[in-house]
């Protein structure tokens, strides 16, 4: 069976053969014209053989291929033959009929690309001539891209290069044709550098000795040599450049390369030089495809066989067969990470090998022996340098034969074939192409883009920059030392002069490859890429006109680009920022963006939001960070303690944050500042030494030349990751040495002086020191530095500065061109000559000292200075001619120590100071300036100040954030406030939200706060007035948005909210006013109302108003129409708004912040509560109203805190002191605060630790004005009420009891609370009330005139001037022994029980007591009589609840109630005359005005005057009947409970006295018998009883007697003695004479 492939090349020899035959020349037929023709001849040549043959493999592929590159040679041959011929070599290159393993492969393929790119023949017309040349394209093309173009010599491949850039410049071409030319570069330029990283760096010797430089000039001339034109071609000029490709080396001449080249054109016979050892790679019998996968980067084109759907795309270019014509291209990149292996299914023609990795290609055949043995010589002395370059392809170091000694001149192809010169000089071993090809493309790319060379048009700058582009994208260069060298000199030079071009396309073009540079080699250029930064800021802030707007954009565009690579911004701010000699170009850029994302305008533009966009791009990042801290810290505390409360956990993660960023933010966590490998987020291990990632050891090996081998870390580092606090260290010093450098370069020493005191330079000066600083002080002034140094007074820091330089293996030139570099020379003959014997001496120690003597060598140093002058002063050039080289060499004759100096050194120097001046630094402008700081930039990025340290991404975030926060916040702010656009104000507010998170993380309260006051002023609650603010909000979306992010960052991250809680608290305060809250947060508990709740707000409407139906009336008469429609209701869009507002608050779950407060932190809880009680009422702000609101919220708030009342009880009971007691007038505000501490009373006494303070600040209500008191006597006592109820038995002290009892007193019955409380009350009324309790003015057994528990009013009266300490009198004494209360002597006021009994027994008593307590009782309220009494009962009824502490109290109590109710409260009616009695309920809310018909402001707390349930409206009627019921209760429940005390009084202290004796305790002992009963017990309540006989009312009356005759009777009073029994009896005539005398009773 015949391989398939014979057929394909028959086929192709008859459609070349039949076109020559057609054209007109070959007319004749026979075959001895067939045989002369050679080209003819060697078709049919070609047949025989290829008839002779069943497997392709058989034949060398130079054998079928050379009759076909032989017509492509042909002068003689026309267009569309030489096109049919390029159709057949393409052909067989894309079908893979040439073998890449095949020995002759390297052979033909050097023939193929010569022939190619030396293409001739016959012109006609300028359409079909560029059909040929597109067709040459094609097949460069493809050749370089299949397998087997991986045999070419790096000659070879610039040749292709070199033809397709010609093409791609001749203007003269057509578009298309230059276009093809452009994408066919693209692709080869893509393979090759993608092919970079299987090439091994030869040694620096071997460099590119025997590489064709691609030649710029050309490229431009296109210059021909006519000898070569034989033929009459000159009507296709153009095409013509083909013919004489001879490449020329830059220095010009033919180079012993090309004359190698033209020896091997002429096709050559095969000869096997060397056979395929055998192994897996094999090819198989049938022929073979070979699909390279060469680094994961372009494949070559394949043979175009069935293609699976997966590999489809990832083609970089798949030829597939179409017409006779040839082939069609269908090229499907993709990008570059995409491009894999095609794979290649077995299909009928063709079988794959099985391939072991990525297979190597192929064995270079050798060429055979020439006849010319000249030349055959000549090829020999060129290939000895071509044999470095060893291909490396290996898949596996086992296969890395690369032992190929130069000396031996073997060559050892990757399969391992080893090629031996041999002594019969058969030529050269073909090396296939490496480094140096791909060296020269990037060098010749780089001189493209140079703006300055006036041969390179736009064109030819745009087309480098493009290539440039796909070079970078397509292989990480930096890891090639060759390479990076051209990148850190002219590239980024020619890169930054392209900068500030006016085209937009290269500008756009070259900001593109700068970003590919810094992205993946910024480490290697330090200082260049600051002066990018710097460039670029200063086009965004250049004030031109001139400047088009898309310039500036796309800088920012760039600057936001680089923002986003990750860490990148941190590596500005440690590597320059944090740099004692660069700019601070984290903090400039910051500054610039933050500035620039503010409209000068109002307008936003793109330029603004992109400024935004790099701002927050920083946030991003660290929010991402702490996130991604914040999750580790979850993780890792679950793992330690899976049984930890929530909240603590939360705490936990506070606490763990704030000591990582004590210790050091810097380092991600945990991670010590010298480890020996850094984690990288990526769970890559950063190798310790080399400090950054992507540092490949190949640059750690190969950093000879320029850069010097130093250690990776940055001098002024104490380790690879210097902790933050070292860096604000550097950043100070820095600062320091900016204005020392500033006072130095207006006066040295002045400079200097200022460095030594702040400690920066050492005292007395060290000029090894100050000569180091001089060197590497960018910013001192260059002239400065000269008269500094070449000073008389400072010689030795001469020695010291000239000792900091390195001039080993310089020539002298080139060592002075470096240190006149360092400082300006001054211009006195002395100076100079000091500065010059110092650098002479150096440079001759440095070098071993050569020339004779130091004369000479100081001589021959001021020549090259004046050679220097003589060549580039302009006024020394205007008067005579330049020195040429013979006058140089005469002046200097004999300066040798009598002899002369080498000529060749002289020649040198002359050549290199004529080519390249020296320049004086700050003396020249333009190019040449510019040249002198470049040259000053790259010496700096070789020293060890050029180390640019790569840091882990979130190293430093807390720096960062730190400086960026401010500009952020107030650019999100402002660009949130003018957009309208939804996408950008949803990003303002992440942006709020990630600055929170961050803020919350390192603990930033001052970020926090200053974040929620700008949110606060977009929820246009604080800006709008009450009436509109429904309508205003609603309909506001931006409005809605900032009101739910202040919200809902206040719940999640309350704990560091300190200042904001106010603007949170205002905002929650113009909700309520506009009635926006929830009902929930407006409900309150009430004691009195039937519902237990009352709404703070309270509604106006006319039916509950006194006056209001005529008001209402006059309002409607006066209102014209249109202003009646707004009083009948609001529009349906304010309702519309309204809902749209409430809906909104619903969302913002304003309750949760109380809810909540119970995980704040305690400091943050503090200033909430701070805020609360901030709202107090004035004239200005607050209302009442909103006080009584945020009073709500501060009660509930203590009530969710519970578990840690005790740290802010303090601050609650202040408030609630200054409210009540300072309170002149009854208000809504005064009756929340009562009601408010009861309640509080309510639920804490419950907790030990509290309740003791808890009920000692109850005595608030005891020193409240009694008209106040007398007032909200309702909540009171419904209020102690409900507290005994729930919590008597927590209730132990006497004095507890003894606050109680007086509050009983006070409410129901209208006693004066105790004097001496209520005199210091009124004392301290202007400070405010912030007493403690301790400071309150207290009952303390300790306080001298208080341990016998009340205070006379006599005393208070008379000592009216001391309050607070009262002496006392022996009357006084007796008094209190007796226990009685003396009535007519000296009205002693008892209201105020003592701490307890704590009274001697009982003394016999005398006849002298009235029934009345002989108190004055002030106005009351019935119904809160009631419920005193009913409280009392509660404690009488319940044995449990009667103690020692609280018997006398109550029976006190009793007594006190007895007379208030006596004849129904009448005697208190008549005093107060028209005030209040009872509570009418429907009275209760003084009403609010109806929404937009009153203004709500300003208005006083007089609007509260009818509040507290005492209205005047029923008095006039007379009294109802309830009120008789009320009071008649009142009265029997009193005697029932005087009668089931006295009955059970002697079995109470009896078991008191028993239970004592068991306990055997110490103290006042207890005493059961009827003496003491009498005394405290039986009398009192007898006296009670008997008051109320007397009652005006029958009923009452009645009741009392019988109560009286059965209390008589009781077992237990036949103990009495006679004494005690005659005071009894004489009490009641007395009491009926004062009632019948004084009482108000008709009936009577």
């Amino acid at each position: 069976m015949v391989d398939k492939n014979i057929y394909i090349i028959q086929g192709e020899i008859n459609i070349v053969v039949g076109a020559i035959k057609r054209n007109a020349r070959w007319s004749t037929h026979t075959p001895l014209d067939e045989e002369r023709d050679p080209l003819l001849h060697s078709f049919s040549h070609l047949k025989e053989v290829l008839n002779n043959v069943t497997e392709l493999s058989e034949i060398e592929p130079n054998v079928f291929l050379r009759p076909f590159l032989e017509v492509i040679r042909s002068e003689d041959t026309t267009g569309p033959i030489t096109g049919l011929a390029l159709t057949s070599v393409n052909k067989f290159l894309s079908y893979a009929l040439i073998d890449p393993s095949h020995e002759g492969t390297a052979e033909g393929m050097e023939n193929m690309a010569d022939a190619v790119t030396h293409a001739r023949f016959v012109g006609t017309d300028p359409a079909s001539d560029e059909v040929v040349l597109m067709k040459i394209l094609q097949v460069l093309r493809t050749l370089l891209l299949t397998p087997v173009g991986a045999h070419l010599t790096n000659e070879s491949v610039c040749e292709i290069m070199q033809s397709c850039f010609r093409i791609c410049f001749e203007m003269r071409l057509s578009e298309l044709l230059r276009k093809s030319a452009e994408h066919t570069l693209v692709d080869m330029v893509q393979l090759l550098f993608t092919r970079l990283p299987q090439f091994k760096e030869e040694p620096k010797n071997y460099m590119g000795t025997n590489m064709k430089k691609i030649s710029p000039c050309l490229l431009n001339k296109l210059e021909l040599s006519s000898g070569e034109q034989t033929k009459a071609l000159n009507q296709l000029e153009r095409v013509l450049l083909f013919k004489n490709l001879k490449l020329k080396m830059r220095a010009g001449g033919m180079s012993d390369s090309s004359k190698w080249k033209k020896q091997k054109r002429s096709p050559r016979a095969p000869r096997h030089m060397t056979k395929v050892i055998p192994g897996s790679e094999q090819p198989t019998s049938s022929g073979t495809t070979l699909s390279s996968n060469l680094s994961g980067g372009m494949p070559f084109i394949d043979v175009p066989t069935p293609i699976s759907s997966a590999s489809s795309e990832t083609a970089s270019a798949v030829v597939s067969p179409s017409t006779d014509s040839g082939l069609e291209f269908s090229s499907q990149t993709t990008s570059k990470e995409d491009l894999t292996d095609l794979e290649q299914p077995g299909s009928p023609g063709y079988s794959t090998v099985a391939e072991s990795g990525s297979s190597e290609l192929g064995v270079p055949e050798q060429p055979e022996p020439q006849q010319e043995g000249a030349h055959v010589e000549k090829a020999q002395s060129t290939s000895v340098e071509s044999i470095p370059e060893v291909l490396e392809e290996c898949s596996s170091p086992a296969d890395h034969s690369d032992s190929a000694s130069v000396h031996d001149m073997d060559y050892v192809n990757p399969r391992g074939v080893r090629f031996t010169q041999s002594s019969q000089k058969e030529g050269t071993a073909l090396v296939p192409y490496g480094l140096p090809c791909i060296r020269e493309l990037f060098r010749f790319l780089i001189s493209l883009t140079n703006p300055h060379d006036r041969h390179n048009s736009e064109v030819m700058i745009h087309m480098g920059l493009h290539l440039l582009t796909v070079a970078l994208e397509s292989a990480p260069i930096a890891q090639c030392q060759t390479l990076l060298g051209l990148i850190k000199d002219e590239m980024c030079r020619h890169l930054f002069q392209l900068l500030s071009v006016e085209r937009l396309n290269l500008y756009a073009a070259s900001l593109r490859v700068c970003f590919l540079l810094f992205e993946s080699m910024r480490e290697h250029l330090k200082f260049q890429l600051e002066m990018y930064i710097k460039k670029l800021m200063e086009i965004i802030t250049v004030e031109n006109p001139k400047m088009p707007y898309e310039m500036k954009e796309m800088a920012l565009e760039a600057i936001v680009q680089l923002w986003h690579i990750p860490s990148f911004v941190t590596e500005l701010y440690i590597n320059y920022d944090c740099d004692y000699y660069c700019s601070n170009l984290f903090e400039d850029l910051t500054k610039l963006l933050s500035k620039n994302a503010f409209p000068v305008s109002g307008q936003l533009y793109t330029t603004h939001l992109l400024s935004l966009d790099a701002l927050l791009t920083v946030i991003d990042s660290t929010e991402a960070h702490c996130q991604a801290k914040v999750l580790n810290n979850l993780i890792q505390q679950e793992r330690k303690e899976a049984a930890r409360p929530g909240y603590e956990a939360v705490d936990g993660t506070r606490e763990a944050n704030s000591t990582e960023r004590a210790a050091s933010d810097g380092k991600a966590t945990g991670m010590a500042p010298d480890i020996a490998g850094l984690n990288l987020p990526g769970g890559g291990r950063l190798p310790a030494e080399h400090g950054k990632p992507g540092c490949s050891d190949l640059e750690e090996a190969g950093d000879s030349g320029a850069d010097k081998k130093f250690t990776r870390k940055p001098p002024r580092f104490s380790c690879i990751l210097p902790d933050p606090r070292e860096l604000i260290e550097i950043k100070n010093k820095k600062k320091l040495l900016i204005t020392g450098t500033e006072q130095f370069n207006q006066k040295p020493k002045k400079g200097i002086q200022f460095l030594q005191e702040k400690g920066l330079l050492t005292i007395p000066m060290d000029n090894t020191e100050v000569a180091q600083w001089l060197r590497e002080n960018p910013r001192l002034d260059k002239k400065m530095i000269g008269e500094f140094v070449s000073d008389r007074k400072n010689i030795d820091l001469l020695e010291s500065f000239v000792s900091t330089f390195s001039f080993q293996g310089l020539r002298l030139d080139e060592a002075l061109r470096l240190y006149l570099e360092a400082f300006r020379l001054p211009g006195e003959a002395p100076v100079i000559q000091r500065l010059l014997e110092a650098f002479t001496e150096h440079w001759r120690n440095c070098n071993g000292s050569p020339f004779a003597n130091s004369d000479a060598c100081f001589a021959l140093a001021y020549a090259v200075i004046m050679l220097n002058t003589d060549q580039h002063n302009h006024n020394v050039r205007k008067q005579n001619a330049p020195m040429t080289l013979e006058e140089f060499r005469k002046n200097l004759k004999g300066v040798n120590g009598g002899k002369d100096f080498e000529q060749d050194i002289l020649e040198d120097m002359y050549h290199a100071i004529k080519n390249e001046e020296i320049v004086m630094p700050e003396e020249q402008t333009g190019l040449v300036r510019e040249n002198y700081v470049w040259n000053v930039l790259l010496h700096r990025g070789a020293t060890p100040e050029g180390i640019f340290l790569r840091v882990p991404a979130g190293s430093y975030d807390l720096d960062l954030f730190t400086m960026t926060w401010g500009p952020t916040i107030a650019a999100l702010s402002y660009v949130f406030d003018k957009s309208l656009e939804e996408t950008i104000i949803q990003k303002a507010i992440s942006g709020f939200r990630k600055c929170a998170m961050i803020s919350a993380h390192y603990g930033l309260s001052d970020v926090f706060d200053n974040l929620i006051i700008s949110l606060c002023k977009f929820t246009a609650l604080s800006s709008e007035s009450i009436e509109n603010l429904p309508t205003v909000f609603g309909s506001n979306p931006k409005a809605h948005i900032a009101a739910k992010t202040v919200f809902h960052l206040a719940h999640r991250h309350g704990d560091i909210l300190r200042e904001g809680w106010k603007n949170i608290m205002e905002a929650m305060l113009q909700l309520f006013r506009a009635q926006l809250l929830p009902k929930a947060m407006v409900e309150v508990e009430d004691f009195v109302d039937p519902n237990g709740k009352i709404c703070l707000q309270r509604e106006e409407t006319p039916s509950n108003r006194g006056e209001s139906t005529v008001l209402s009336f006059v309002s409607w008469l006066t209102l014209s129409g249109t202003e009646q429609s707004s009083v009948r209701g609001p529009s349906t869009e304010n309702q519309e708004a309204k809902r749209m507002a409430l809906d909104c608050i619903k969302q913002c779950d304003p309750e949760k912040m109380i809810t909540e407060s119970k995980f704040l932190q305690l400091e943050s809880l503090q200033e909430l509560m701070k805020a609360l009680v901030s709202v107090t009422p004035d004239e200005e702000t607050y209302d009442e109203e909103d006080a009584a609101f945020c009073l709500e919220m501060l009660l509930r708030i203590v009530l969710e805190n519970r578990d840690r009342v005790g740290c802010v009880w303090q601050t609650v009971r202040d408030h609630l002191y200054h409210l009540c007691v300072q309170a002149q007038d009854f208000c809504f505000l005064v009756e929340r605060a009562v009601v408010g501490l009861l309640r509080l009373a309510i639920r804490l006494l419950r907790r030990e630790e509290i309740s003791g303070q808890v009920l000692l600040s109850l005595r608030i209500l005891l020193l409240m004005k009694p008209s106040v008191l007398s007032r909200v006597s309702h909540q009171v006592a419904y209020g102690l009420h409900e507290l005994l109820k729930t919590n008597a038995a927590n209730i132990h002290s006497g004095d507890d009891w003894a606050t109680l009892f007086t509050l009983l007193e006070c409410i129901g019955s209208g006693v004066k609370p105790p004097a001496a409380l209520q005199a210091t009350a009124r004392a301290d009324a202007p400070d405010a009330g912030a007493q403690s309790d301790s400071e309150l003015p207290s009952y303390h057994q300790n306080d001298v005139s208080l341990d016998r528990g009340y205070t006379s009013d006599s005393e208070v009266y008379t000592d009216h001037g001391r309050p607070g300490k009262i002496h006392r009198s022996a009357t006084d004494a007796d008094v209190v022994n007796s226990g009685w209360l003396v009535v007519g002597k000296d009205d002693i006021d008892n209201s105020k029980p003592g701490p307890g009994p704590s009274r001697p027994g009982p003394s016999p008593l005398v006849n002298q007591y009235s029934l009345t307590v002989g108190l004055d009782l002030g106005p009351h309220d019935t119904k809160s009589l009631l419920k005193c009494v009913e409280s009392l009962s509660f404690i009488v009824r319940d044995a449990a609840h009667i103690t020692p502490d609280n018997f006398e109290l109550c029976v006190k109590t009793l007594r006190i109630f007895v007379e208030a109710s006596l004849n129904g409260g009448y005697k208190s009616q008549e005093k107060r005359g028209k005030s209040h009695k009872y509570d009418n309920k429907g009275n209760r809310f003084k009403k609010k005005s109806k929404e937009g018909s009153v203004l709500r402001r300003p208005r006083t707390s007089s609007q509260h005057a009818a509040r507290g349930g005492h209205s005047d409206d029923d008095e006039d009627e007379g009294v109802p009947a309830s009120y008789h019921t009320v009071s008649l209760q009142v009265s029997q429940d009193l005697l029932d409970l005087m009668h089931t005390l006295h009955t059970r009084a002697a079995s109470i202290y009896s078991s008191w006295a028993e239970e004592q004796r068991h306990l055997e305790t110490g103290g006042r002992k207890i005493e059961a018998d009827s003496r003491t009963l009498w005394a405290h017990c039986w009398c009192p309540l007898l006296q009670g009883i008997a008051c109320l006989c007397c009652d005006a009312r029958r009923q009452v009356r009645m009741q009392a007697l019988t109560y009286l005759q059965r209390a008589l009777l009781v077992h237990d009073l036949q103990k009495l003695d006679a004494l005690e029994w005659e005071s009894c009896f004489n009490k009641k005539p007395e009491r009926t004479q004062r009632c019948s005398v004084g009482a108000y009773d008709p009936q009577l």
